[in-house]
C-alpha cells in the first residue's frame, strides 16, 4: 500500500526542519497515522492551511512500508502527505472561541493518547468527528460535549465507569459513593476509604452523557455539571496513568 487515501482528523502538528511539519492524524480506516507535510509551513503551500489541529480532511498519503509491515520498534514510521481536501475545518471555525478551542484541543489530545499507531479505531474516529461537529454548531455547552466525549471514549476503551451498580460486587444502585480506582460507584459494603460522595444528580448526569440523553444533560444545574466533569476527568486520567496537558486550560465557566 505505498499510496492510500482516507478521511482523517488532524490531532497534532509540530515543526520539522525549516518548512515541513509532522502531522499526527486519526484516520477512519488506518487508525492513528503520523505523516510529513513537506513545505506546508511556506506561504506558497497548496494545502498547509488544511493540516491544522482539528481539521477534518480527505488525505492522500504515501507509505514507505508495505501494508501490514512495521518499522523497528513496532511503529509504522512516517508517511508523506501527497494531497488533502477539506471536509470541515473544525479547528478554524473554533479558533476565535477560547472555551471551545481548548475543549477541541483536549478532545484531540485524548484521541491521540487512546490510540496506537496503525491500529484501526473507527468508533473513536466517529466520536472525535461528532464531538468536534457538536462544538462548531454550538448545540450543547462545550463542557458537556467534552464530558460526553470523555465518558464515551472510556467506554469504547473498556474503562466505562460503573454508575448504576456497584463496581466491585455489582449490587444494583444507585449508590452514594464513587471511587475512581475501584471503577466507579460503590456500595457501602465495598466503599474504599477516601471515596467521593457526589450528588445523585451528578451521577445521573454522567449516565445521561454516556447514554446520549441530551434532554437530561442540557437541563442539569451548574453544580452537578462541575462535579460530574471532575469525576469523569479523574477517571480518565487515572486509566491513562498521566494527566492531560490541555485539560487545565479548558474554560469550564
Amino acid at each position: 500500500m505505498p499510496l492510500y487515501r482516507d478521511d482523517a482528523v488532524v490531532l497534532r502538528v509540530h515543526k520539522l526542519g525549516e518548512a515541513d511539519r509532522i502531522v499526527t492524524m486519526l484516520t477512519r480506516r488506518h487508525g492513528r497515522v503520523r505523516a510529513v507535510g513537506k513545505g506546508v509551513r511556506r506561504t506558497s503551500s497548496r494545502f498547509g492551511a488544511r493540516l491544522e489541529p482539528g481539521s477534518h480532511i480527505d488525505v492522500q498519503l504515501y507509505s514507505r512500508l508495505p501494508e501490514g509491515q512495521t518499522a523497528p520498534g513496532g511503529r509504522r514510521g512516517l508517511d508523506v502527505v501527497q494531497q488533502t481536501e477539506s471536509i470541515d475545518p473544525f479547528g478554524a471555525r473554533l479558533a476565535d472561541d477560547y472555551g471551545r478551542w481548548t475543549t477541541a484541543s483536549a478532545i484531540c489530545e485524548t484521541a491521540e493518547r487512546l490510540t496506537e499507531e496503525g491500529e484501526p479505531a473507527l468508533r473513536l474516529y466517529l466520536l472525535v468527528v461528532g464531538a468536534l461537529r457538536a462544538l462548531t454548531v454550538r448545540a450543547h455547552d462545550a463542557g458537556l460535549v467534552l464530558d460526553a466525549f470523555f465518558i464515551r471514549a472510556m467506554s469504547n476503551a473498556g474503562w466505562e465507569p460503573a454508575l448504576l451498580e456497584c463496581a466491585k460486587c455489582s449490587a444494583p444502585g444507585p449508590h452514594a459513593a464513587f471511587n475512581v480506582a475501584a471503577g466507579g460507584a460503590v456500595c457501602d459494603g465495598c466503599r474504599p476509604a477516601g471515596s467521593a460522595r457526589p450528588q445523585r444528580e451528578s451521577v445521573e448526569l454522567m449516565a445521561a452523557l454516556l447514554g446520549g440523553d441530551w434532554t437530561v444533560a442540557d437541563a442539569a444545574a451548574a453544580e452537578p455539571r462541575r462535579e460530574a466533569g471532575g469525576l469523569i476527568a479523574a477517571h480518565l486520567q487515572w486509566h491513562l496513568e498521566r494527566g492531560l496537558r490541555s485539560l487545565p486550560l479548558v474554560d469550564r465557566t
